[in-house]
């Protein structure tokens, strides 16, 4: 019986029952209708009279071979019954139950469309509401866990990609320095000359030294999300253009600050401060001479603008790469070395801060937006 489906157990179950309760009733009948047929009481309603009425042995034999006669037929009769009484019940019972296992076997093969579909308010129905309710919610997990999967395997290509560039780019000044030291050590030809040589090779070692610092700093920001905390951003603003309004009068940059008197949001302030420092460094650095720059906030946009000679849509994305320069007059020695808006857009990412890099056309130049 153990490895009987559920249908045919139930059934059998069922049937027996019955066929129990039939022979058990036919028992009691084929004794006692004997005995209680020697004395029959009738009634007389409309007359209102009580009778009884006494048979004799002939009378009594012949009640009990009408039940003899009767009984084949009563047991045909009512095992027949019984069998369709156990079906229709076990086919009532099984069958929400089977739509249920064929639900859940669609489930277990990860169909996203299976659900049980048991239009009943019983116990059965509330079975069939849980496992719909559990299997949505293992989707959605599933679906979320898939999600974080995607954006941890970014998150590891970019840094396996961004370890790539910092160990290209470090090597080319490690190696130029390495190159100038010994042959300054050797006396090779005018590397004699240690006075012209040795500030040379002090300013590889600031640029190799500013370039770790920011590698270092991108690797700590990544690691560790900083808390958010309410900020007055005018007086943040404030303080960060501070030196780059100095920059840029010393390169007959106009820099103009519009910003209200007050401005609080939720803002991680290390984090947001050295985003919005590497594009003011970038802005007052690409600047032409004789341009502006702009920080002013629209609603709750923060714009940064500067004059320069747009940049082409198709290099924009390229822009946020590690070690990317779009400018190719300014080289190592000249210009930055490709980080600025890399860490920009990693500390934006890791606050969940929209931001939009675009050109302008009246005047020509570039607007970075931060939507705080």
């Amino acid at each position: 019986m153990k490895k009987l489906k559920l249908f045919p157990k139930t059934f059998l179950y069922t049937f027996a029952l019955t066929v129990f309760v039939v022979l058990t009733a036919h028992l009691l009948i084929f004794l006692l209708a004997p005995q209680r047929a020697a004395s029959v009481t009738l009634t007389d309603p409309a007359a209102q009279t009580v009778e009884t009425l006494t048979l004799g042995g002939d009378e009594g034999r012949i009640v009990l071979r009408a039940l003899k006669n009767a009984l084949p037929l009563s047991l045909v009769c009512s095992l027949a019954f019984s069998a369709l009484c156990a079906f229709l019940f076990s086919k009532t019972l099984v069958t929400p139950l089977k739509r249920i296992c064929a639900a859940t076997e669609r489930m277990k093969e990860m169909d996203r469309d299976a659900l049980c579909q048991v239009p009943s308010g019983d116990e059965i129905g509330k079975l069939a509401q849980n496992v719909n309710g559990l299997y949505l919610s293992l989707l959605s997990t599933i679906e979320h866990l898939e999600r974080e999967k995607e954006r941890v395997g970014e998150m590891e290509r970019a840094k396996a990609e961004f370890l790539r560039a910092a160990s290209h780019e470090l090597k080319t000044p490690v190696t130029a320095l390495s190159a100038t030291l010994e042959n300054m050590i050797l006396g090779v030809g005018k590397y004699r000359d240690h006075a012209a040589y040795l500030p040379k090779c002090r300013e590889m070692v600031e640029r190799l030294s500013a370039m770790i610092h920011d590698i270092l700093e991108t690797s700590k920001w990544s690691a560790e999300p900083e808390p958010k905390e309410t900020i007055d951003v005018p007086e943040s603003l404030k303080k960060l253009c501070e030196p780059y309004q100095t920059i840029a009068l010393a390169h007959h940059i106009a820099f103009s600050l519009d910003l209200p008197d007050t401005f609080a949001a939720a803002l991680p302030m290390n984090a947001f401060e050295k985003a919005v420092s590497n594009v003011l460094s970038n802005a007052v650095a690409y600047a032409r001479e004789g341009g502006a720059v702009s920080v002013y906030l629209k609603g709750r946009s923060l714009v940064i603008e500067n004059e320069c000679e747009p940049i082409p849509e198709k290099d924009i994305p390229h822009l946020f790469e590690p070690f990317y320069r779009p400018d190719f007059s300014r080289d190592r020695q000249s210009g930055g070395n490709g980080l600025g808006l890399y860490i920009a857009r990693t500390l934006l990412n890791s606050m969940c801060v929209p931001y939009s890099f675009a050109p302008m056309h009246s005047p020509p130049g570039m607007r970075f937006t931060i939507e705080l």
